[in-house]
C-alpha cells in the first residue's frame, strides 16, 4: 500500500466515529455531526457519548469499542488529557485513520510537545494515520465527507486545498462559499503530527477528481520531501502555493555573504521554483490563479487583446498586464476594420478596444469573436463598468457563448459587487473566471504562463560526488571543531580535493616563506592576511595587491602583520596568503549556505566586495542538475555579463557551471559545512576556465 493511498479513508470512509459528539448545539462535535448529515454523507455515522442515547436523530455509543462495523475514519473532540487514552482505543478498534480536532499540543509549549510526541508514538504503534490535532478536519465535497465544523461549503469543482491553519481553511471557505468557484476537497492538517502537506500533495495528486492543488503553508516538515513529491506532482498538475511568515529569517546574524544573502524565505522561493510549484503573494491570487488553472486553457502566449467600456478600467488592467509579464496585442488592420463596421463610430479598436459605456451584449459579441479570429492574440479579457443602461447579465451570458467556442485563455472583469453579483454567478458557473477589478487578471494570467512553461521544462540528473575527494575533505575536516570558521588558507584545500581551481599560491607563516611561495609562483603577487577571527580581509585593510619584487613583499608583509596586531590584537594572527596576481575576469560569487528545511541552498551572483549591497543573486537548492545551475546563472545580471552583454565578449559558463556543480557536491556529501563561498570566482574569456581568488567556510555545531 502506498503512503498516500493510507489517506483514502479521510475522503472515502465507509462510516465515521465522531469520539465526544455533543447534544449542544454550540459545541464543535455538534457541528461535525450536523455537517455529515447536511451535505448527504452516504457512509455511517457513529456519535461517541457515554452521556447521549443519541445525538441529531442517531444512535449514540458509549465508548469507540462499542461502534459497528464498518468504520474506517474517527473524529476526536475531547479534552487534551484523554488524547491518547481515545487515540489507544482507536487503534485497538482497528481504526487506521484519525482525525484529532483538540488543541492544546505543542503549540502551546513543551509540556504539550510532550503529549503530542506520545500521541504519535501511539499512533505508529497501531499503524494509524493522524491528521492534526489542533485542526478543523476534512472534506471531500464529492462524497459528502466533511468532518469540519465549518457553515457553508463552496460549489463542487477542481481544486483542492491544503491548509496548515484552521482558521484559514474556514475563512477561505466562507470567502468563497457563494462565488460558484469550484472545489474537491478541502485538508485542514494542524500541527501535522503525523500527516504532513507532502503526504496530502502525494494524495491529491493521485486523485483523478482534483485537478489544481492550492496551499496555505507556514513551514515545510520535510522540504527535501516535499521537494521529490512536488516535481512528481507538478509534471501532472499545477500546485498553488501561499507562504506565509516570510520575514522570519530576516534579523538573523551570519557571519558570510552567502549566509546573509540566503535567507529562509528565499530558500522557500528557490525550493518552489526547482518544483514546479507556482507562489502567489495574497489569497486571493491564490483562489484566482487555482481556479483559472482548473478551467482554462493554458495561454499560448503573453499577447492579451481587452475589450472594455470603460477606458480607466482598461489602463489598470493594462498596468497589471505589463507588472506581471504580458503585453497588450498587437490588433492585426484587417480585424480592426471588421470592428468599425458595428461598433460605435467613437470606439477606440486598436487595443484596448473600447466600445464606450453604453455597451451592449452584442457589442461584445462581436468584438470577442473578431478578436478570437486574431492569430495574434493569444489572450481574452473583457471587461465591464456596470452603468445604468448596460444589461449586465446579458453581456455576462455574450461572455459564456465566447468561452464555449474559443481554444484561447479567457478571463473576464465585472468591476463592481452589488450589481455584477448575478452576473459573475453566471460566469463562475460556467467556468469562466470573473474578478471585480481589472488589476486581478495580471497575476492571474503570470501563475497560468508559468505552468504552461513548468509543462515544458526538461531535467537533467545532477551529477554524483567523487568518493576519493569526500574522503580527503573528511580526513581535513577533522582537524577543525565545530563551529569553526575557516579561511581561504583551509578552505582552498576543500575546494582542490573537488577540483575547484585556485588561483596558485600558498600560505607564509612568516616573511621568509611569503619569498619563498612568491618566488614559486612568479611576480607580482597579492598579499592577504591570515588570522583566525578576520574573515573579511579587505574590511580589516589585510589585503595588498600587485607586489612586484620581494623588496615591496617584505616592506607589505610586515606593514600587514603590524597593522593587524595592533588594530586586531585579538584575532588570532597566522601569517598571509602569498597569491599570484590573477589576471582580469568578470568577478562572480559561488557559494552554498544549509537551510534547515531544504538543506543546501546554492547561491550564485556578482561578486567582489559589493556583493551585498548589489544583492544580484539566484539560488537553488542541492542537488542540482546542469540546466537548474544554467538556470540560476541567466537569471541574474552576472548571467548576462558572462553571455555577453551588448556585444562584450563570452566568458566561459561553462567552467562556471562545473564550479557550482563541485561545490554542490562537497556540501552534499559534507553536512558538517554550515557555509562556504567562493568570493570571487573570476572567470575568463570562453574555454580558457575560472579561478577561485579567494573562500571560506563555517562548519556547524
Amino acid at each position: 500500500m502506498s503512503q498516500s493511498s493510507t489517506l483514502s479513508p479521510f475522503f472515502n470512509a465507509r462510516g465515521v466515529a465522531i469520539l465526544g459528539a455533543s447534544t449542544n448545539p454550540k459545541k464543535l462535535s455538534y457541528g461535525i455531526v450536523e455537517n455529515l448529515l447536511k451535505y448527504h454523507y452516504a457512509g455511517q455515522v457513529y456519535p461517541v457519548n457515554p452521556n447521549a442515547a443519541e445525538v441529531l436523530g442517531l444512535k449514540a455509543y458509549p465508548s469507540v469499542t462499542d461502534v459497528p462495523d464498518p468504520v474506517d475514519l474517527a473524529v476526536i473532540v475531547l479534552p487534551v488529557t484523554t488524547i491518547l487514552e481515545n487515540l489507544t482505543a482507536c487503534g485497538e478498534r482497528g481504526i487506521k485513520a484519525v482525525i484529532i480536532i483538540t488543541g492544546g499540543f505543542k503549540e502551546l509549549g513543551p509540556e504539550g510537545a510532550a503529549v503530542e510526541d506520545a500521541a504519535h508514538e501511539v499512533a505508529k504503534r497501531y499503524g494509524m494515520r493522524v491528521v492534526g490535532p489542533n485542526c478543523v478536519g476534512t472534506v471531500d465535497i464529492r462524497t459528502g465527507l466533511n468532518t469540519t465544523f465549518i457553515k457553508g461549503l463552496p460549489d463542487p469543482g477542481p481544486i483542492a486545498f491544503i491548509s496548515q491553519s484552521g482558521a484559514i481553511c474556514g475563512g477561505v471557505i466562507d470567502l468563497i462559499a457563494d462565488t460558484h468557484i469550484g472545489f474537491s476537497h478541502f485538508a485542514s492538517l494542524g500541527n501535522e503530527m503525523d500527516v504532513s502537506e507532502a503526504d496530502m500533495l502525494e494524495y491529491f495528486g493521485e486523485d483523478s477528481n482534483v485537478k489544481v492543488i492550492a496551499m496555505y503553508v507556514e513551514g515545510l516538515k520535510d522540504g527535501p520531501r516535499f521537494m521529490q513529491i512536488a516535481r512528481e506532482v507538478t509534471a501532472r498538475k499545477p500546485v498553488v502555493f501561499l507562504k506565509a511568515g516570510k520575514n522570519e529569517a530576516g534579523a538573523k546574524a551570519v557571519s558570510s555573504h552567502t549566509g546573509s544573502l540566503a535567507g529562509s524565505y528565499a530558500a522557500y522561493q528557490a525550493a518552489l521554483r526547482q518544483c514546479g510549484v507556482i507562489e502567489v503573494n495574497t489569497i486571493h491570487e491564490l483562489f484566482n490563479a487555482a481556479w483559472a488553472l482548473g478551467c482554462q486553457p493554458l495561454p499560448s502566449g503573453n499577447r492579451v487583446a481587452i475589450t472594455t467600456n470603460a477606458g480607466g478600467a482598461a489602463a489598470l488592467a493594462s498596468d497589471s498586464l505589463a507588472s506581471n509579464g504580458f503585453t497588450l496585442a498587437t490588433i492585426h488592420p484587417d480585424i480592426q476594420a471588421k470592428l468599425r463596421t458595428r461598433l460605435n463610430p467613437s470606439a477606440q479598436v486598436s487595443n484596448p478596444v473600447d466600445m464606450l459605456g453604453s455597451v451592449s451584449p452584442e457589442d461584445y459579441i462581436w468584438s470577442l469573436s473578431n478578436l478570437d479570429n486574431d492569430p495574434g492574440v493569444d489572450v481574452l479579457l473583457p471587461i465591464l463598468v456596470p452603468q445604468a443602461l448596460v444589461d449586465t447579465a446579458g453581456v455576462a451570458q455574450a461572455w459564456i457563448e465566447i468561452a464555449k467556442n474559443t481554444q484561447k485563455t479567457m478571463l473576464t472583469c465585472l468591476m463592481g459587487n452589488i450589481s455584477t453579483k448575478q452576473a459573475a454567478d453566471l460566469l463562475n458557473m460556467a467556468k469562466v473566471p470573473v474578478y471585480d477589478v481589472p488589476d486581478a487578471a495580471g497575476p492571474v494570467l503570470k501563475a497560468l504562463k508559468e505552468y504552461a512553461d513548468i509543462r515544458e521544462r526538461t531535467r537533467t540528473e545532477p551529477v554524483t560526488g567523487d568518493p576519493k575527494a569526500k574522503a580527503e575533505v573528511d580526513r581535513l575536516l577533522a582537524a577543525h571543531p565545530k563551529g569553526s570558521a575557516l579561511g581561504e588558507a583551509e578552505t582552498r584545500d576543500l575546494l582542490n580535493a573537488y577540483g575547484i581551481p585556485n588561483v596558485p599560491g600558498g600560505m607564509a607563516e612568516n616573511v621568509s616563506k611569503a619569498v619563498e611561495i612568491a618566488e614559486r609562483v612568479g611576480y607580482p603577487v597579492a598579499l592577504k592576511v591570515v588570522a583566525e577571527k578576520i574573515l573579511h580581509k579587505s574590511d580589516a585593510g589585510g589585503i595588498v595587491l600587485n607586489l612586484k619584487n620581494e623588496e615591496e613583499l617584505r616592506v607589505a608583509y610586515e606593514e600587514i602583520t603590524s597593522r593587524i596586531t595592533k588594530n586586531y590584537p585579538d584575532a588570532g594572527l597566522c601569517g598571509a596568503m602569498v597569491e599570484a596576481m590573477a589576471p582580469r575576469g568578470q568577478e562572480v560569487i559561488v557559494g552554498m549556505s544549509r537551510d534547515v528545511t531544504f538543506g543546501p541552498v546554492m547561491l550564485f551572483g556578482m561578486g567582489g566586495t559589493l556583493v551585498e549591497l548589489v544583492k544580484d543573486v539566484s539560488r537553488g537548492i542541492a542537488p542540482l542538475g546542469k540546466d537548474e545551475i544554467i538556470a540560476m546563472i541567466d537569471e541574474t545580471a552576472a548571467g548576462k555579463l558572462l553571455r555577453g552583454y551588448r556585444g562584450g565578449s563570452p566568458a566561459d559558463i561553462d567552467a562556471v557551471v562545473d564550479a557550482i556543480e563541485k561545490l554542490t557536491q562537497l556540501a552534499l556529501a559534507h553536512p558538517g559545512i554550515q557555509e562556504i563561498e567562493i568570493n570571487p570566482l573570476v572567470v575568463y574569456e570562453k574555454a580558457h576556465g575560472a579561478l577561485a581568488l579567494d573562500s571560506r567556510a563555517i562548519l556547524g555545531m
